[in-house]
């Protein structure tokens, strides 16, 4: 029998129809509202506020109903009662306000994500349904007859195989999709977890992690409105490749309110860019860096080297080096920031000095008389200058002798490795890893203007941290403050760790958060993406990376084996180019990804220009082309239909965690794989 001929098909596509239609109506009436609202003018100031209350209303209205070209509804449970319920994107209603679709949040939507045929949650049937929009597709039903199969009586069987299947094979768009349709139990657990406390979750390559992460913001928010809408919720990517990539997911599950940012964002005022060398990343991830950046501002609020004398009319004032020493102690016990301190500095200098002369002199009128003259700003400037975090660090960085006062006792001589040339400060490029240090900097310097409410630090109500296997304790301390109640969602794969502070373990992780509100764990095991043979070709070099972790398990065991290419550097453009076309022609529509090691993407990109292949690089038109080049250390979280690694040697050889770094590299394509190695590198690989 076809699917269309499947004895509900037609009712189906009618009711898909009907529920399309109100979907529609509700669209339009909202954008009436908004047409009504905006046309009404002028009126009292309380009028204006409701105005834009109610206009601010139904704009999220329309954004809840604004599903672009998504499925709307994508199954449908039968309970044992006999109510029927279509599970579907957003809520949709008839006339009479009975529902017609039911959100894939709702309690009463969990049995068609959690039943098996043990506990069937109240459940005589599930249906899913593969669809392309508005049209249906095919029907797949699963019936709780109280029977029960042997892969049913495992909780984590795959529920909806065939549609499952179906929506892994479709050819990936450059932009990461929700799996709202095809969540299985072990994910949909996650998602619903309870909202206080940490979840960590652990998944190898392909279980979903990611993107279950994405629909647990999602339904957090969904379930718990308020208080999260106003608190916030905060995902954390490791890269902005990475942001492009998942960014369409959570508009398409009706929430446009969720923050996307990586960790650069924090310090808005610093221009970030690249990463830097292993030892040197290793040191500023330290969390005894604190101490270090505390005495660094410690270091800028000094005592005169020597008395100054002042004339002023016969007088001669005189502030001595005793009294800066006694002002400075006193001034560190009254600020609560750096600049703050700057006003206590100021008043108590200029009333000091004015108590100086033998006559009586008005402090006001001796500061506006003096503030200006070199002498006194220089003296001021000395004591206690206004910094910004950027300044502190710079000024840092450029004096090895500020560096060894500051960091000597924690690093030893090491410390001396973050010294760098003064430049201009205007063109100071800063990396990933000085990030933490300019937050840490920033929380103690204070604003400039001295007002502590322009320097409220922003908490969320939720953080999503993904790929938190690679975080520093610095980076994971500069986060942690910004939870407002411990509740997090962490998601990584410690297998996948491979940055300076590459993590073994996730207690290591947790350790820098606050989780006084508890942690659970879970880990994914089912591998989604990645087939079958490319699961097990990565499994080698897991197995010597991690000899203690078991990769996930492919839900498609077949599918096309990894091909290996040997070339030689003479002849490498002409195989990097005939192997792209071979898997072009292979996966029709799609996207193949070249993947090299950390600072080859340009002599890569290069030799598909001289073969006048269409590309684009990370950061320039990766993933919105149909080739990309992406370093390695960009590619982590990506999905791809086909991957191209070129000279695994080079991954294992350059990259801080090379094995691991290679694992990543062998298990981002959904189809095909392709290895192009210009000598025998790729041996541990047969």
């Amino acid at each position: 029998m076809t699917q269309s001929e499947h004895p509900d098909f037609r009712a189906e596509q009618e009711y898909i129809a009907r529920a399309y239609g109100h979907l529609d109506r509700s669209r339009d009436s909202a954008r009436t509202v908004t047409d009504n609202v905006e046309s009404r003018r002028g009126g009292t100031h309380q009028a204006r506020y409701e105005r834009d209350v109610i206009a601010a209303n139904v704009q999220d209205r329309l954004d809840d109903l604004d599903i672009g070209d998504q499925s709307l509804i994508f199954g449908r449970i039968d309970r044992t009662e006999g109510d029927a319920y279509h599970i579907g994107r957003v809520a949709v209603w008839d006339e009479a306000r009975n529902p017609l679709v039911v959100d894939w949040r709702a309690p009463i939507a969990e049995p068609f994500y959690r039943a098996t045929g043990r506990q069937t949650m109240g459940l005589a049937r599930r249906r899913h349904f593969i669809t392309r929009f508005r049209e249906l597709l095919g029907i797949e039903d699963e019936l709780f007859t109280g029977a029960l199969e042997e892969s049913e009586r495992d909780a984590t069987s795959i529920k909806g195989e065939r549609t499952l299947v179906n929506a892994l094979e479709t050819a990936r768009s450059g932009r990461l999709g929700d799996i709202v349709g095809t969540i299985q139990g072990e994910q949909d657990e996650i998602i619903r977890a309870p909202l206080a406390g940490a979840v960590i979750v652990q998944g190898g390559p392909g279980t979903g992690k990611t993107v279950v992460a994405l629909h647990r913001a999602a339904y957090l928010l969904y379930t718990h409105r308020f208080p999260l809408a106003r608190q916030g919720v905060m995902v954390i990517g490791p890269n902005r490749l990475f942001l492009t990539y998942i960014e369409q997911v959570l508009p398409s599950l009706g929430e446009s309110g969720v923050e996307l940012t990586v960790l650069g964002d924090f310090v808005p005022d610093a221009r970030v860019r690249g990463n830097d060398a292993l030892h040197i990343a290793r040191i500023k991830g330290d969390l005894r860096m604190t101490d270090v950046i505390r005495r660094a501002v410690r270091q800028r609020q000094r005592p005169l080297r020597e008395d100054l004398v002042v004339p002023y009319g016969v007088q001669r004032l005189r502030f001595s080096v005793r009294q800066s020493e006694e002002l400075i102690a006193r001034t560190r016990r009254r600020s609560r920031f750096h600049n703050h301190g700057r006003k206590f500095i100021v008043e108590d200098f200029y009333d000091q000095l004015a108590n100086s002369g033998r006559y009586e002199v008005d402090p006001e009128e001796l500061r506006d008389h003096l503030q200006s003259t070199d002498e006194v700003r220089a003296a001021l400037e000395w004591m206690w200058p206004v910094l910004s975090a950027t300044e502190l660090l710079h000024d840092l960085y450029g004096s090895k002798a500020l560096l060894r006062a500051a960091g000597e006792r924690y690093f030893g001589g090491s410390i001396d490795g973050l010294h760098r040339e003064r430049t201009d400060h205007a063109e100071v490029l800063w990396t990933s890893q000085d990030v933490p240090l300019l937050d840490e900097a920033h929380q103690l310097v204070g604003p400039r203007s001295g007002k502590a409410r322009d320097h409220d630090l922003r908490t969320y109500g939720h953080i999503v941290i993904d790929e938190a296997q690679d975080l520093s304790p610095m980076q994971l301390h500069m986060i942690g403050r910004r939870s407002l109640n411990g509740s997090m969602t962490i998601v990584g794969d410690i297998a996948q760790a491979t940055s300076a502070w590459a993590h073994q373990d996730w207690e290591s992780v947790v350790d820098q958060l606050p989780t006084h509100k508890g942690i659970n764990r879970y880990d994914l095991t089912i591998g989604y993406r990645v087939p079958g043979p490319l699961i097990e070709l990565a499994a080698k070099v897991l197995k010597l990376a991690m000899p203690g972790l078991t990769p996930p398990r492919a839900v498609r065991p077949e599918g096309d084996p990894p091909r290996f290419v040997v070339t030689t550097p003479e002849d490498f453009g002409n195989a990097l180019a005939t192997t792209i076309a071979e898997e072009r022609a292979a996966i029709g529509a799609g996207n193949i990804a070249v993947i090299c090691a950390t600072g080859a993407a340009e002599d890569v990109s290069e030799f598909l220009n001289a073969h006048e292949i269409d590309h684009g690089v990370a950061y320039a038109g990766a993933l919105e082309k149909e080739i990309s080049v992406i370093e390695v250390s960009m590619v982590k979280g990506l999905e791809i239909d086909a991957a191209i690694v070129i000279e695994p040697d080079s991954i294992v050889e350059f990259e801080p965690q090379g094995l691991r770094s290679l694992y990543v590299a062998l298990t981002r394509a959904t189809r095909r794989l392709a290895i192009i190695d210009t000598g025998d590198s790729a041996h541990v690989l047969r």
